[in-house]
């Protein structure tokens, strides 16, 4: 049980990376090439992981001291104020009897704040205090790949024989795990790394503080198809609006729906394909009940056991729902 987690991440990335295994084996020794192959994830991996800890943290640490010092609020605020825009909601909300003070304001952004910057900072200080556990567990899963490479066809196979199904159907839930992992770290993984770093790099571009954090955020923040990175562009494109920066602001929005689009609707159908087919919303929550049950790997596990499921239910009422009913 202690290491499930890593297992199964292991299973989920020797699936994706077993295409370049079968290629390098036509040509070397299956030893050779299985550790070719884990030589290249831990330098995909393994070295970025290690230096963008550092960076992250300290990001996240300075955010946290902005809120819990209310900089963050105080400044906001007094952009507000430049701008009218608390006297003119305040204009509007009076209909309905509501009114938002700035002390509301300052302590909602404070907490907001220090709840983002506390919650990454634990998140990358807890890889950076524990780096011979981290180290550990990432070498465990280099072993793992590396064996599954080789023998995974006789791990396959013997799984196949205990199973009470029929081998056909057996064999259609490993392709339809195979397919959704690989939607998962192809196709939504590079999305994710493709709209993060650009996200970042905007930010920095444009002199907003803390890029680097944000990026991150973002390029989790992609995985969801109903939020995405809209979360955070929108209100740094109103934050520009409300800083007299049209332009910028402008851009911001066009840079968000033109990334949207050729990331979701031209990169990553062209990427995964037909293969993995599941409605829009099911993903969404199918990701955000697996991180609420699994942390941060739930974004994997998540969309995964929904598959399991819906691949289970459709072999139910292809074969065995029949069964049961009443003639």
């Amino acid at each position: 049980m202690p290491f499930l987690s890593t297992i199964i991440l292991a299973f989920v990335v020797t699936g994706v990376f077993s295409p370049i295994y079968k290629f390098l084996n036509k040509k070397i020794r299956a030893s050779i090439s299985s550790f070719l192959i884990c030589v290249f994830i831990f330098i995909v991996l393994f070295i970025p992981i290690l230096v963008f800890v550092g960076i992250l943290s300290k990001e996240a640490l300075e955010l946290y001291q902005m809120g819990k010092t209310a900089v963050i609020s105080d400044q906001f605020q007094s952009l507000m104020k430049e701008n009218k825009f608390l006297d003119n909601l305040n204009h509007y909300l009076s209909n309905i009897n509501l009114e938002i003070t700035g002390e509301q304001l300052n302590k909602t952004l404070s907490d907001i704040g220090k709840f983002v910057g506390l919650f990454i900072y634990e998140q990358a200080s807890s890889i950076a205090t524990n780096v011979l556990s981290f180290f550990f567990n990432f070498f465990f899963m280099l072993m793992i790949i590396y064996f599954l490479l080789i023998d995974g066809n006789k791990l396959i196979s013997f799984i196949i024989d205990l199973s009470p199904l029929p081998k056909e159907q057996d064999e259609k839930l490993l392709k339809k795990f195979k397919d959704m992992a690989g939607a998962i770290l192809i196709g939504n993984g590079l999305g994710g790394l493709t709209q993060g770093f650009l996200g970042g790099v905007i930010f920095a571009i444009f002199g907003l503080k803390s890029p680097f954090m944000w990026g991150v955020i973002m390029g989790i923040l992609a995985f969801l198809p109903i939020i995405g990175i809209g979360v955070i562009f929108i209100p740094a494109a109103i934050y520009l609006f409300l800083k007299g920066r049209v332009a910028a602001g402008v851009f911001f929005v066009i840079f968000y729906v033109g990334i949207s689009i050729i990331i979701e609707y031209i990169a990553k159908p062209k990427l995964v394909g037909k293969k993995v087919q599941m409605h829009t919303l099911l993903v969404f929550l199918s990701i955000i009940g697996g991180i609420n049950l699994f942390g941060l790997l739930g974004i994997i596990y998540g969309p995964i056991i929904v598959t399991a499921f819906l691949t289970l239910t459709d072999i139910y009422i292809s074969n065995y729902q029949k069964m049961i009913e009443p003639k």
